[in-house]
């Protein structure tokens, strides 16, 4: 991989890759639990829950698609999340015991899990956003709890361009764009009835 990723960034499959998904962000986000999170009236409760549906995400994604692009995204052991959810959900006193399937793992490939992986990534830089809301509310003003929102901390742009970098790399050599947007379109939906089928 180019070791210039951050000028790859601007390209017409970017633009096409976000607007071909954004119906399904927009479906994803309209959910109660993702709305929840943004309340500023946000309980406890709903932000264990939402960690806990997070942490399935994450754990899912760096067992069965981490795997698939170790050699495509060098930086991967800096993008593992799930141990952050753990730490904020043991500080709020819950005890996470089993971890849900999210995605069918069956025949997976590498263009397509590059999907997967650009919606993960993408959460990061909601979850700053996110951050502004959580941190305000009384147990979690404290900067305790917030571990995952907290993402890469001042550097999550970055991590995000450089990721933007591998994708369109990857996707100029092998012009692969159908199978990344079908790949980041499952992710979004399969996230979707994830929220749905635990709603409480």
């Amino acid at each position: 991989m180019s070791g210039n990723l951050t000028s790859l960034v601007p390209s017409a499959f970017l633009s096409d890759l976000k607007n071909k998904t954004s119906d399904s962000h927009r479906k994803l986000e309209s959910l109660p639990i993702s709305a929840s999170i943004l309340s500023p009236h946000m309980k406890i409760s709903d932000y264990i829950h939402y960690l806990s549906l997070m942490y399935d995400v994450h754990k899912n994604t760096e067992n069965v698609i981490f795997p698939l692009l170790s050699e495509i995204i060098t930086d991967l052991h800096e993008r593992k999340k799930s141990h952050l959810i753990e730490d904020d959900l043991n500080f709020l006193k819950f005890n996470k015991r089993d971890s849900n399937s999210v995605f069918d793992t069956q025949e997976i490939t590498i263009p397509f899990a590059l999907g997967i992986l650009y919606v993960i990534e993408g959460s990061s830089l909601g979850g700053r956003f996110i951050l502004k809301n959580i941190s305000k509310i009384p147990g979690l003003d404290n900067g305790q709890g917030t571990v995952y929102f907290q993402g890469y901390g001042d550097t999550t742009s970055n991590f995000w361009k450089n990721f933007l970098g591998y994708l369109s790399e990857y996707e100029e050599n092998h012009n692969c764009g159908n199978a990344i947007i079908e790949g980041a379109t499952y992710a979004f939906d399969s996230i979707y009835n994830h929220f749905r089928s635990t709603e409480k």
